[in-house]
């Protein structure tokens, strides 16, 4: 494991070495085992609590993850939905959340007003995860600890303005004076310096961690992202503005063609979207149907490899980024 080389105010309020967080991807993929890696290996990660909807399985996860971190802190990732039942069942996971003693939570989808009461109350640290600065904005006078912006590289859900992660990364500083992640298109070292250049506190990474070996998909598909150059990343759900960057296979053309036909029905969208396909993909390593969250930083994802060995590349890369700097600097 590299030592530090950057202390910034997230490292600090996460008590983590690295500057990195790995964000929750899709229900069920980031879970304890892979979470705790990213833990281990200096970063934050987040279990995602969509994928155990159980509310003992769920706790579970949290104690699994506790173990294999030997007590350190670790993330969880909170979708909220105005849906009457998404409600009741964030309510339930924030008080298992609380009585698990969890460091801190990856918010994001609606606002976090109506749970940030009660994960101030449990010493839960919120870092909300927005599409653009004006939210960033909006978030920021909430009170929440940090919050992540995403342009439009990211894999999942960039938002609506297809604002770019370069953009994003030199306004949200100016815009925003708590402390600030940016995501989207991030996979390298150098993406991390200039980052912290640019203002921010950390980075969030997502599509580049999709080969990690503690990753339970299967091997098949992470195969495929090693030999991919990610120019088959787009975008879909337009029609719906419920904007996905997902693998262009054969769901995200089907989607694509609704969208151009304008379609506004999301049963027509159903069959193509639905949840077990994505799982069955990733299960299986067939990944011809289902919306698999893609975005163009796969091209960094070149071996398969362990969490560390992943975050070591990153902070070399970062140190010589560094050192390049140094040696561009004019003598005067």
């Amino acid at each position: 494991m590299r030592r530090p080389l950057f202390k910034t105010r997230i490292t600090e309020m996460l008590g983590i070495r690295h500057p990195i967080l790995c964000g929750g991807m899709g229900p069920g993929v980031s879970d304890a085992n892979y979470v705790a890696a990213v833990v281990n290996a200096g970063g934050m990660g987040f279990i995602v609590a969509a994928g155990f909807p159980d509310p003992e399985a769920f706790r579970a996860q949290l104690r699994k993850c506790r173990a294999l971190t030997s007590g350190k802190g670790f993330g969880v990732n909170l979708y909220i939905s105005g849906q009457a039942e998404a409600t009741d069942r964030l309510q339930e996971q924030v008080r298992i959340l609380a009585e698990e003693e969890v460091l801190c939570v990856e918010t994001s989808g609606g606002s976090p007003e109506g749970v940030l009461p009660a994960l101030r109350e449990a010493g839960i640290k919120v870092l909300h995860k927005v599409p653009a600065v004006r939210y960033a904005r909006s978030v920021a006078r909430l009170g929440v600890d940090a919050v992540i912006v995403v342009g439009n590289d990211c894999g999942g859900h960039p938002g609506i303005y297809g604002i770019s992660s370069m953009v994003q990364a030199a306004h949200a500083p100016r815009a925003v004076s708590i402390p600030l992640a940016i995501g989207g298109g991030i996979g390298t070292g150098s993406q991390l310096a200039a980052t912290l250049m640019m203002g921010a506190d950390a980075v969030l990474m997502g599509s580049r961690m999709l080969v990690a070996e503690e990753l339970w998909i299967h091997r098949d598909y992470k195969d495929r992202l090693v030999r991919s150059d990610g120019t088959e990343s787009v975008v879909v759900k337009t029609g719906l503005r419920q904007h996905h960057r997902v693998l262009n296979n054969e769901s995200a053309k089907s989607v694509a063609a609704l969208d151009a036909a304008g379609a506004r029905d999301f049963e027509r969208y159903r069959p193509h979207v639905m949840g077990t396909l994505t799982t069955r993909a990733y299960l299986t390593g067939d990944s011809r149907l289902g919306m698999l969250d893609y975005g163009p930083s796969v091209v960094f994802a070149d071996a398969v490899q362990s969490v560390e060995a992943i975050f070591d590349e990153v902070m070399d890369d970062a140190q010589r980024a560094m050192r390049r700097m140094e040696d561009l600097r004019s003598e005067t």
